[in-house]
């Protein structure tokens, strides 16, 4: 049980409390340990180093992380002590990502089927040239891609409800499989308005 524990995401925040990164329980523990970084209490903000952390009693619903010598809290946010700049890091263009920077919704007619009803549809056609990229494809119903078919929004007079664009990196586009709750005291509600799968 330990190593699936250690696999699990860490917000990791720069110094000023900004969203960075994603890092696993494992390495956040790494960070702490070597004082690049110190613990975040999520339910009053308190900052821990390593022998603070260590001396916290666990709760009593949640899991833990234990030794031959310590039974650690399992840290969900840690802040960097020295980084104090946001990094640029770029989305990659996937499915999952895709549904999540339209949140599930048909980009024509504003529906939310759920998604094995929602499409990957190609603005310009792939056949006049479009590329699979985040500024051509949108999600689409089965509806509204069927009766587009193989037209522009323009020609078939299907309005985007919004341009498609590359978004910009958050915990939400992070690799990992399941959300954090704590976390929405970090993220900005953009970022936290599609639940995780």
């Amino acid at each position: 049980m330990t190593a699936a524990v250690l696999e699990r995401p860490a917000l990791v925040l720069n110094r000023n409390w900004q969203p960075v990164n994603i890092a696993s329980v494992a390495r956040a523990l790494v960070k702490v340990w070597n004082q690049t970084a110190r613990f975040v209490d999520p339910d009053d903000f308190q900052l821990y180093d390593w022998s603070d952390w260590a001396t916290l009693e666990p709760r009593s619903s949640s899991e833990v992380i234990r030794t031959g010598s310590l039974v650690l809290r399992i840290p969900e946010v840690v802040v960097l002590s020295r980084f104090d700049r946001v990094a640029e890091q770029a989305v990659s263009f996937s499915r999952r990502n895709l549904y999540k920077r339209d949140k599930f919704t048909c980009q024509y007619c504003g529906a939310q089927p759920g998604p094995a009803e929602l499409t990957v549809d190609h603005v310009i056609p792939r056949s006049k040239g479009g590329e699979t990229s985040w500024e051509n494809c949108v999600l689409a119903c089965v509806d509204c891609n069927s009766h587009k078919a193989n037209r522009t929004p323009a020609e078939a007079k299907m309005p985007l409800k919004r341009r498609p664009n590359r978004p910009r990196w958050g915990p939400l586009f992070a690799d990992h499989q399941r959300s954090i709750e704590s976390w929405a005291k970090f993220v900005s509600e953009a970022y936290w308005q599609v639940e995780l799968s």
